[in-house]
């Protein structure tokens, strides 16, 4: 009896190498897009993380700003009765030579003597000029911290003065730079630039930190400038760190990437302004050389392009 003919064994193994090829590509582009997936949902929690912080900054520097407001207010009405003060006290002492026996007169000159009125005199409005610095310098503070995280203003796309919020970033992190280097500022005259300004503000607080932590246990010196070329502008921030290692920088931009010490950093700060920067249509380089220091450029356009910008902020594909 006939028998059927049988496939070639090649056939087979053919059949077999081809479908392990297609399940091993179909597993690389499953595990390619989780990948992608993880990386997406990283920064989707650092950016829920920073909506929040912002909102909680905004709300305590609303609610600094109003007491502040009494007490500026109140120093400059007493300022005004001071000066009143100061004239009667001195119409009081041209008239006691005058109007005062020499037993009184001499009690007085002593308690004036004692009082150290005339050091008062000159004191008092230094003092008072002192300490409305003071508060002027404060509510400086509040209203850059206000505009750093912008979440009491409109949360959409906006034309914003660059330098403007780069000042405010550096005036809120100054704290964290005043003990370890001093800050140069070298800004251009720049045009009204299309941006979400609390994450641009964002991306020059996490470069500036960086700069602040490349740089050693000697004084050091981080310059922040800003330019125009063409229809884009850019910010440099540079130091005069340690600069980073060849082999490291191809790895900065990764998430959870880190050279700092355990509990140092997170390793999401570079990776989450390489992400603000690529929505906004913009580039992130380094120029690097170990021990001499780092330049971090961002390069933004000046407007961005037709329906690249959605209504909730986030760019369209």
């Amino acid at each position: 009896m006939n028998q059927p003919p049988r496939r070639p064994q090649t056939d087979l193994r053919n059949d077999q190498g081809t479908l392990e090829e297609l399940i091993a590509q179909r597993t690389a582009e499953l595990n390619l897009l989780n990948a992608k997936l993880s990386k997406a949902q990283e920064h989707l929690i650092q950016s829920e993380k920073l909506a929040s912080i912002g909102q909680l900054a905004a709300g305590v520097a609303h609610e600094i700003n109003n007491p502040i407001g009494y007490i500026f207010s109140n120093f400059g009405t007493l300022e005004n009765y001071l000066t009143d003060l100061f004239r009667m006290l001195d119409a009081y002492e041209a008239a006691e030579s005058a109007h005062c026996n020499a037993q009184t007169l001499a009690e007085l000159q002593a308690l004036r003597a004692e009082v150290e009125l005339d050091f008062l005199k000159e004191d008092i409005p230094t003092l008072m000029r002192e300490s409305k610095e003071g508060i002027v310098r404060v509510r400086k503070i509040v209203q850059d911290l206000k505009d750093f995280s912008r979440v009491d203003l409109n949360p959409d796309w906006q034309f914003v003065d660059l330098n403007q919020g780069i000042d405010s970033t550096l005036n809120v992190v100054n704290n964290e730079l005043k003990y370890k280097a001093d800050v140069v500022k070298a800004y251009g005259d720049l045009p009204a630039v299309q941006c979400l300004p609390s994450q641009i503000n964002q991306v020059v607080m996490n470069l500036v930190l960086n700069a602040a932590h490349a740089i050693g246990p000697e004084r050091g010196k981080i310059t922040v400038s800003s330019g125009q070329a063409g229809d884009t502008v850019w910010i440099d921030v540079s130091d005069t760190g340690s600069g980073i290692p060849p082999d490291v920088v191809p790895r900065i931009f990764d998430p959870f990437f880190t050279t700092k010490p355990i509990g140092k950093g997170t390793g999401l700060g570079l990776s989450l302004s390489y992400g603000i920067i690529q929505k906004h249509q913009g580039s992130i380089t380094v120029q690097t050389e170990v021990g001499k220091g780092t330049t971090m450029r961002v390069t933004l356009p000046i407007t961005q392009p037709a329906g690249a910008q959605a209504s909730d902020g986030t760019m369209t594909q």
